[in-house]
């Protein structure tokens, strides 16, 4: 392992295959990124949770992890529970270096995709 490992975190869904769709996202973005080490990781309603796959990865030797919020803003989830399972992983590991970046809000792709997704409509205006 390279030392830093990537967990793209949804909220996951009590439908298995909405968690499959962020598994294969995490997967082609682990692809894209170059990433060989990754998991997706549910706050519930999916496996695993985020302390199962951090601590997959750690048992893999990483030593730092990105987690990656596969959320569109930054709500409750993101602004109270992120953040506590967050601690909860820094006292589970306490050596494992961990950071957290923005939602996926703001993102110039999010125009893009929006604009796509209009277009495949078939009325282009």
């Amino acid at each position: 392992m390279s030392g830093t490992a990537y967990i793209v975190f949804a909220h996951g869904s009590s439908v298995e295959s909405a968690n499959e769709e962020v598994r294969a996202v995490a997967r082609a973005a682990a692809q894209r990124g170059g990433w060989n080490d990754f998991a997706a990781a549910f706050l519930g309603g999916g496996r695993p949770s985020i302390q199962e796959a951090a601590a997959g990865l750690v048992m893999r030797g990483a030593s730092r992890l990105v987690v990656i919020p596969y959320f569109l803003t930054l709500g409750l989830h993101l602004e109270r529970d992120l953040p506590a399972l967050i601690g909860e992983l820094k006292q589970a590991h306490p050596s494992l270096e961990i950071d957290v970046t923005p939602p996926l809000d703001g993102h110039p792709a999010m125009v893009n995709a929006l604009v796509d997704r209009a277009k495949e409509s078939g009325n282009h205006g």
